[in-house]
């Protein structure tokens, strides 16, 4: 099993915590990820900052650009898990676009991954119709493909979805652009449902998440919580601040304190 499905299998739950690599700076992302795994965060979703982030709100895009600027592309991003993986075994899946990977090769792209300690890949744009072989390369590799469903999601895309992921199965909360809400979508259960009947993979939901108590309502029906634009937040408001680092850790114990509710 890859980290991933171990981490699935040990636990009732996750944290699920995505961080846009390279911001504030790509030298600080692995003392970033190691404060929110401190606070309590089970897999780090890692962004692979894009110039063109179609499904990212205001928040991830901002921390994108200023990734981009600090010269931080996919293969820098390979650098950073590499320093990541050296005191840490926290699963990592890569989190990016279809273009990066298409750029840097498919097949290097699975092969660099791997010897840099991703567990698994998330490309955010993939059309499932098409994943066929983006998944054979990617699986030949030993990484797992996750891919989102969303409550838009008709019932023929749900099957691909469930036949093409491995790890979990990414849920959305929502139709639009990540970004923090005030309450959970009433569109996460009906989806958790319609999902559950075609698979048995773990599913994790995203899209909007930003406080304990919506950790607890999506914990009751779901075992991975995914939480992005919140921790970007911070990351944004602080990220020249040197206890940045105490404050994920913080914010990520609070966030996980709600699987306890």
């Amino acid at each position: 099993m890859t980290r991933i499905a171990e981490l699935f299998h040990s636990k009732p739950h996750a944290l699920i915590a995505y961080i846009t690599a390279g911001d504030p700076d790509p030298e600080r992302t692995p003392a970033l990820v190691e404060a929110l795994v401190r606070g309590g965060a089970d897999l780090i979703e890692l962004g692979v900052p894009f110039s063109d982030p179609v499904a990212d709100g205001p928040v991830i895009q901002r921390a994108g650009y200023r990734a981009l600027a600090k010269g931080t592309n996919l293969k820098r991003v390979l650098e950073i898990a590499r320093c990541i993986r050296e005191h840490s075994e926290v699963p990592l899946l890569l989190f990016t676009y279809v273009n990066p990977v298409d750029r840097y090769g498919i097949a290097c792209c699975a092969a660099d991954a791997k010897a840099a300690g991703i567990d698994g890949c998330l490309l955010i744009d993939a059309s499932v119709e098409e994943a066929g072989e983006y998944v054979a390369v990617m699986r030949d590799a030993g990484l797992d493909t996750v891919f989102l469903a969303a409550p838009t999601s008709s019932d023929r895309r749900l099957r691909l979805i469930a036949e093409y992921s491995s790890g979990f199965i990414y849920l959305v909360s929502r139709t639009g652009v990540t970004g923090e809400q005030t309450k959970v979508s009433s569109a996460v259960a009906p989806l958790v449902e319609r999902m559950r009947a075609l698979s048995n993979l773990p599913l994790a939901v995203g899209f909007g998440v930003s406080k304990p108590e919506h950790v607890a309502e999506i914990g009751r029906i779901a075992p991975g919580v995914v939480v992005g634009s919140a921790i970007m937040s911070l990351i944004e408001k602080y990220g020249n601040d040197p206890d940045l680092e105490a404050r994920l850790e913080r914010f990520a114990g609070e966030l996980k304190s709600g699987f306890g509710q």
